[in-house]
């Protein structure tokens, strides 16, 4: 189970901009991460060359959490807005559920829930990003909203978790 100090230096690593220093430092070296129904992408080296060549294709990326990590066990729920700033200027949001499972103090398997359409959307002047320290959040994405997401989440997860277990795959 990861410590809510771990929890907190890994979003923190993101909230600053370093998402390759966030894989090598929080992620093991077989660890795995889904996006959306995809198949899997399964080793930290391979994760990191895909984090720094998402980096690459934009000018730049910014992350936001929105409210609190919610630590149950070995899962963790966050609920993330990041914005994609490409050469021409023009800025996509994402908003995203990041899911994690850790072994003691290292990811071991983050699932990311989202609506791909998102990313063809531009941002609209109540996306976030919109303060100099990009931490000005507008009220549609209140703190109190995202615990309900993260609440919601855990509890379907927690409710299906014994089933899906049970489940021949």
């Amino acid at each position: 189970m990861p410590s809510r100090e771990i929890v907190e230096a890994f979003a923190q690593r993101l909230e600053d901009g370093d998402f390759v220093g966030a894989i090598e430092q929080f992620y093991t070296p077989d660890a795995a991460t889904y996006e959306n129904n995809a198949a899997p992408m399964v080793g930290r080296d391979k994760l990191v060359a895909k984090e720094r060549g998402v980096l690459a294709a934009f000018k730049e990326v910014r992350a936001v959490r929105v409210g609190p990590s919610l630590i149950e066990g070995d899962n963790v729920a966050s609920r993330w807005i990041f914005s994609f700033t490409n050469a021409e200027g023009v800025t996509r949001t994402l908003d995203e559920i990041a899911w994690q499972t850790w072994q003691g103090d290292k990811l071991i398997e983050e699932r990311f829930y989202y609506d791909p359409k998102q990313l063809g959307r531009r941002a609209s002047a109540d996306t976030p990003f919109r303060g100099v320290s990009g931490k000005h959040l507008s009220a549609r994405y209140s703190r109190n909203a995202a615990r309900r997401i993260c609440i919601d989440l855990l509890s379907i997860l927690r409710a299906n978790t014994q089933k899906w277990s049970r489940r021949a795959w």
